[in-house]
């Protein structure tokens, strides 16, 4: 038997990390935080173990928990004190995300991204402007989507309302045709040519969403966000959807979600050179403190193992729920 090559020899102590091809920084990461405008106190999310909604008066306190972990970046995620079939807190100059931004950006050192969505501020929960004729009762439910066009309108306010109050990159996640397009020029005419668009340019229809629209409050009050978000059968269509927003001026290429779309990180880092996000979405993260909790696996194992994969699938982002944990691991 021919043993000349051994690849063990490169796996004994010592020389096991000096060979390792993939390494995890704090600095790879995004921690997500919810500020609550409806609260006095922080209120655990009961899906998500160890996340909290915060008030708006403990907001920069959140995120100075997250800088003494290492992690650099929070993207904010917000929950207003009304909704509107328009969703048009999401904008107001006083919101809470625009308030949050404020406060955080002047009192700490954090890198602030702003998710810029309507979801968590229509009273039907979904990500914009719903079509004309269509009301909440009526049996065409089945067939409600989103106007496209006349949610663009909005979601331009909501990135220049963000951008005024200090944040440092905007993120759209509406999967709106053309939402990067409406941004970079609504933030260009407003002086704003420095700020950062992070597409959600491949986001699917995901069943692991559901303790996120817990967190949020951004349950979808009726049918559901199949005619907008990406079809998780389809691979070739995301490569289609990411090159329009590269081609509108996107500066960064999320994956939402990342465990169970690695083949679309690799094809994206394949494809294009641009700085590649992956969201390691709420229900990967509870689904591994579910078993962990049941005995059946190490949750800082299995967490750091699964960030690990995201990140040797090509992501050079991850926004993610265990980034405090995982950092202060690292």
């Amino acid at each position: 038997m021919d043993l000349t090559h051994r690849p063990r020899r490169l796996r004994q102590d010592r020389i096991r990390e000096l060979v390792s091809e993939t390494s995890l920084e704090p600095t790879d990461f995004i921690a997500p935080v919810f500020v609550d405008a409806t609260t006095d106190s922080r209120i655990p999310i009961e899906s998500m173990p160890g996340h909290e909604r915060v008030p708006l008066e403990e907001s920069v306190a959140r995120v100075e928990e997250v800088l003494e972990t290492g992690v650099e970046a929070v993207m904010l995620f917000g929950i207003p004190t009304e909704k509107d079939a328009e969703g048009t807190r999401a904008w107001a100059d006083d919101g809470v995300i625009q308030e949050a931004t404020r406060r955080i950006t002047t009192e700490t050192d954090a890198y602030v991204l702003t998710d810029v969505c309507l979801c968590e501020y229509t009273d039907h929960g979904h990500c914009g402007t719903l079509e004309t004729g269509i009301r909440e009762g009526d049996c065409g439910h089945a067939s409600l989507t989103v106007d496209n066009d006349a949610t663009l309108e909005s979601l331009e306010r909501i990135a220049v309302s963000h951008a005024e109050a200090g944040a440092d990159m905007v993120a759209p996640s509406g999967m709106m045709d053309g939402m990067v397009a409406a941004l970079r020029g609504a933030l260009d005419r407003e002086g704003f040519t420095e700020i950062p668009v992070m597409s959600y340019a491949a986001k699917y229809e995901s069943a692991f969403y559901g303790p996120f629209r817990d967190a949020a409050d951004g349950a979808p009050a009726f049918g559901n966000r199949r005619h907008y978000q990406m079809d998780p059968a389809n691979a070739r269509e995301a490569l289609r959807e990411v090159r329009l927003d590269v081609e509108q001026g996107a500066d960064v290429l999320m994956v939402k979600p990342a465990l169970p779309y690695l083949d679309i990180v690799s094809a994206l880092r394949r494809e294009f050179d641009h700085p590649i996000a992956a969201y390691n979405v709420s229900g990967e993260y509870a689904m591994l403190h579910a078993a962990a909790e049941k005995g059946w696996l190490d949750l800082e194992e299995t967490a750091l193992e699964s960030l690990l994969s995201i990140k040797r699938a090509g992501a050079d982002l991850i926004l993610t729920y265990f980034a405090e944990d995982v950092a202060t691991q690292l």
